[in-house]
């Protein structure tokens, strides 16, 4: 039997990021992955969405220009550019198969089972290893409802070679509403169906409302507390009947709009396309249907049971060592249940102490501020003491920095970019929450400042570049000095 200090299951960032210095300090160490080396983030996550995306961004930075300058349209090619991103993305786990070699990590790409405390089964092969580290992330929880076989996760949306006119979305999270706003720029049709009464419930609200009233303004419509019942691929004809478009009902009488074969094709995509009823009776129709409602640990088939190891959809429960309550199996990144946003930046905060506390170097794991954001357009973000709960104490005053507005030009005519900036009793900065076309370089801003305790008056204190995003925030920074 084959014997190694160390076994990852799973090869995301969370594995590899602090598996290579482990390797340099003299351990052995192997990867066990059953799918494409890299995960999630390098395959079918944030450089898939990344590559996707930008077109579109760049289409909406156009835009403010309209009436200032603006000639002409800019047009995205959805096939090209899914041309482009899977040449690119096929690369990612041959590129990190190589780097892998270069580290010296011995790799096996199948399926891991844990056997017990020291022993993982890889197909007919079995490994001893001194420590254990689950890294197998998270997957897409798909609704169990009838019909659930006609839904599409995001994995699918990602290589759509085609995008659907007329979109169905379920959920209110990072994914639903990063997709809407790539439907809305691509001037297409979605429904947005969330069961509370919020989306994306961890960020500033009214920096939210900006982005559903965007998205409204462009065809993307939105249900809000609806629960799906089922989900019903429509026949060949579908039969005289209501059909609710959206917010507005419309009879339709089929035979009769279909005497005109012009009037058949555009009544195309609720003869072959979807039904999805919700539980109050709510009915859309379109031609595809993503679910997109969550994620949960992916540990399905791994042999936590032959370890007792217990488990919840929000991941495996670890201590302040990352330890599960084996002390020598660790779980990290998605799939550790540490109360923590799920972010490919803290998987690879996790394995980079990992590598510390393998070598018995490591006290309890600490984490800075972590800064969030979701890729819709424009983008929001948010990083240290949320607003809400700024505004429920006596610590904090919060400030509304309205940048954009004081220096559209400079901001590339981003008129509407601002800041919300929370301070405790000693001036410090604390939190903030962003709104604007570049929120995730912003929120870096931020998150240095916080993590640093860099006063207002050291902010004051020191020169920037000019014109830039970043600079005119600080300067806006400036004036909260001065007024307090």
């Amino acid at each position: 039997m084959d014997k190694y200090d160390v076994i990852y299951i799973g090869s995301g960032n969370a594995a590899w990021q602090g598996a290579r210095f482990l390797v340099k300090e003299g351990l052995k160490v192997l990867i066990v992955e059953e799918g494409l080396y890299g995960g999630t983030c390098a395959n079918r996550g944030c450089n898939s969405k990344a590559l996707l995306d930008a077109p579109y961004e760049l289409k909406a930075a156009i835009d403010n220009f309209e009436g200032v300058g603006k000639a002409g349209n800019f047009n995205v090619d959805w096939p090209a550019l899914m041309k482009f991103k899977q040449k690119r993305i096929a690369n990612m786990a041959k590129f990190l198969d190589g780097k892998f070699d270069e580290y010296n990590i011995d790799v096996a790409n199948a399926k891991g089972v844990i056997l017990d405390e020291h022993t993982v089964q890889v197909e007919d092969k079995k490994y001893y290893t001194d420590k254990i580290v689950i890294c197998t992330g998270l997957k897409a929880i798909m609704p169990n409802i009838k019909g659930k076989e006609y839904l599409h996760d995001s994995n699918d949306f990602l290589d759509i070679s085609e995008l659907p006119k007329h979109t169905i979305i379920i959920g209110g999270g990072f994914i639903a509403m990063e997709f809407a706003s790539i439907i809305a720029e691509a001037g297409l049709e979605a429904d947005v169906i969330i069961r509370s009464d919020m989306a994306l419930r961890d960020f500033h609200q009214p920096y939210v409302q900006n982005i559903i009233k965007i998205l409204e303004e462009k065809n993307i419509r939105f249900h809000f507390n609806e629960n799906v019942k089922e989900v019903i691929k429509n026949d060949d004809r579908i039969s005289d009947s209501q059909v609710k478009v959206g917010n507005v009902e419309k009879g339709i009488n089929i035979d009769e709009e279909f005497k005109d074969p012009e009037a058949k094709s555009e009544n195309k995509a609720y003869e072959d396309g979807f039904t999805v009823v919700t539980e109050s009776g709510v009915s859309l129709n379109g031609d595809y249907v993503i679910a997109a409602i969550g994620r949960e640990a992916n540990v399905e088939d791994i042999g936590l049971e032959n370890i007792a190891l217990e488990y919840t959809k929000d991941g495996i429960p670890v201590n302040n060592h990352l330890q599960t309550k084996i002390p020598n199996i660790y779980a990290a990144g998605d799939v550790a249940d540490t109360g923590l946003a799920k972010l490919v930046t803290v998987a690879i905060h996790h394995s980079k102490y990992l590598i510390d506390e393998i070598l018995g170097k490591a006290g309890e794991i600490t984490y800075p501020v972590v800064p969030a954001v979701v890729y819709t357009i424009p983008r929001i973000a948010t990083v240290g003491v949320p607003v809400y709960k700024a505004l429920e104490s006596d610590d904090y005053e919060v400030f509304r920095l309205q940048y954009g507005r004081a220096y559209s030009l400079e901001l590339k005519n981003d008129t509407t970019a601002e800041v919300t900036v929370v301070v405790d009793n000693e001036l410090n900065i604390v939190g903030a929450e962003i709104y604007a076309a570049d929120a995730e370089n912003i929120v870096n801003m931020f998150t240095f400042i916080i993590n640093k305790k860099v006063t207002l008056e050291e902010l004051d204190y020191m020169i920037y570049a000019f014109p830039s995003s970043s600079s005119v925030c600080l300067y806006k920074l400036h004036n909260i000095h001065y007024d307090l």
